[in-house]
């Protein structure tokens, strides 16, 4: 799967950047070549020279010994400070090569003489340094027994090293052998990596340059077809946006634009009876859309005259309450209706909520109590229609959910807003649903979660994710609304702040 996208990618691109590539390719392929045959010698090279390393380290060593011999005994006849100087210089240089060798017997022949030189080279400094410090003191026996026990361990320890060293030399010689061995499977390495690399190019060349011929010999063809006058030809229907592609598809839109100018003669009489009808059925629609329009305007009116027409019967048989009950249900539907989309003041809300609020007494009785507290003066503050109606209703629904339900409508002047509050006695809202309301205006949708409808709570928000929504649009602000416990920590209460200068 991933190769076949690979090769659409490749298809896709220009030819330049198909060539480049190839040509990059092929660079890339001889410099991998041409480094993986210089690794290659490099670390024959290396291996060989490695080969006799350790017979010079063996002769640095046999160095330092003899320089420490020759301090020892310089000082040991002549005490001077030149010589215990060049003492503990050589000295320090014996300890840090002589840490090499073996420290353990080993059946390998190198290894063990390497462990023998360890010992002896340990047993030399030692009597060394007993001779030195014997000297300090200038006692004259332990002098001489240490350095003939000194010198004893160096003629031993010299002779010892030159047999390691011989060791060391037949088993160079033998990795020398094993080197050049080594060197000949790198050369023929080298050699077939670059054969390798060498057929990855030429078939990478020959792909590519097929791959850009092929398609032109097939637009070649197709373009001598239509110099004949041979319209009848398949579409090269290539989707790739190379420069053959854009080739083939200019091709394929002049065959199909030739062929529906043919066509366009005889089908001309049939397109235009069906542009016919189908002006003709746009006509019936446009017709049916004016009629439903007068009909929605007739109904609201119709609404109306049946209410007037029973609130003039209530007053005929001198039925008053019911008359100004029927004219407040008439008042209350021509704002609803007549005030969409629109916005009012304050006053009007306030209005409207007191003919909501006498209906829904009318309905309820005395389970019902509902006050206010509103300062003196007028509120001429525009905000959008149906905006407290649906707070108050919801109050309601929520409060009488009790023996008998308690809606408070508040109003109060802050320093720059009108704050206008309505709290209720009922069960109070959730934090789930709370919270959930306001992720609703957020988003801007008027449907809460599934999880949240669920809830014993009853609270299905679509009216007051509505209120909070049209007051968002209306002042482009946030922080106008919301929702908190009511007085007493019972009950839900809906606060609004709306901004006193507009």
């Amino acid at each position: 799967m991933k190769s076949f996208h690979l090769i659409n990618y490749i298809r896709n691109k220009s030819l330049r950047w198909r060539i480049m590539v190839c040509i990059g390719i092929a660079i890339l392929m001889l410099t991998a070549s041409l480094l993986t045959t210089m690794r290659l010698s490099y670390y024959s090279m290396q291996n060989l020279g490695d080969s006799y390393k350790s017979n010079t380290e063996l002769t640095h060593f046999s160095t330092a010994v003899s320089a420490t011999e020759k301090a020892m005994e310089n000082y040991v006849n002549y005490r001077s400070f030149e010589s215990i100087d060049a003492y503990y210089n050589s000295k320090t240089k014996v300890e840090d090569f002589f840490k090499q060798f073996q420290e353990f017997p080993s059946k390998n022949e190198v290894a063990h003489k390497e462990y023998i030189v360890h010992q002896l080279t340990e047993a030399f400094l030692y009597y060394s340094n007993l001779a030195i410090s014997a000297r300090r003191a200038n006692n004259e026996q332990e002098i001489l027994l240490n350095y003939n026990y000194a010198m004893n361990s160096y003629n031993y320890l010299t002779s010892q090293i030159l047999e390691l060293n011989n060791l060391r030399l037949q088993q160079n010689a033998e990795r020398y052998d094993e080197n050049q061995s080594r060197i000949v499977i790198s050369n023929t390495l080298s050699i077939l990596f670059f054969l390798v690399f060498s057929v990855i190019i030429f078939f990478v060349l020959y792909l590519t340059i097929t791959s850009i011929m092929e398609p032109l010999a097939d637009i070649s063809e197709v373009a001598h077809k239509v110099a004949r006058r041979n319209f009848d030809v398949p579409l090269f229907n290539r989707t790739t946006n190379d420069e053959i592609g854009t080739i083939c598809n200019a091709f394929d839109r002049m065959i199909i634009s030739i062929r529906e100018y043919i066509d366009t003669i005889w089908e001309k009489a049939r397109t235009e009876a069906e542009l016919k009808e189908k002006e003709i059925e746009m006509q019936a629609l446009y017709t049916d859309a004016q009629l439903r329009a007068l009909q929605n305007q007739v109904n609201p009116h119709f609404l109306f005259n049946t209410l007037n027409t029973g609130a003039q019967l209530a007053m005929m048989e001198n039925a008053d309450k019911t008359c100004y009950f029927i004219e407040q249900v008439a008042d209350f539907f021509r704002y609803n209706i007549q005030q969409q989309s629109r916005v009012v003041s304050i006053d009007e809300e306030l209005a409207l909520v007191d003919n909501f609020v006498y209906i829904m007494k009318v309905r309820f009785g005395n389970r019902l109590e509902f006050t206010k507290k509103i300062p003196d003066g007028s509120f001429p503050q525009k905000i959008p229609s149906m905006t407290l109606q649906p707070l108050v209703e919801n109050c309601i629904k929520h409060g009488l959910k009790n023996t008998k339900g308690k809606v408070c409508l508040e109003v109060s002047r802050e320093e720059k807003h009108i704050v206008i509050s309505i709290s209720d006695n009922g069960e109070g809202m959730p934090d789930k649903t709370r919270e959930a309301v306001f992720k609703a205006v957020a988003a801007e949708t008027t449907r809460l979660p599934e999880d949240v409808l669920d809830d014993k709570s009853s609270h299905n928000g679509t009216g007051l994710i509505s209120v909070f929504l049209r007051l968002q649009l209306q002042f482009h602000r946030y922080d106008l609304f919301d929702i908190s416990s009511g007085d007493n920590k019972e009950g839900t209460k809906f606060i609004i702040r709306i901004p006193d200068h507009v």
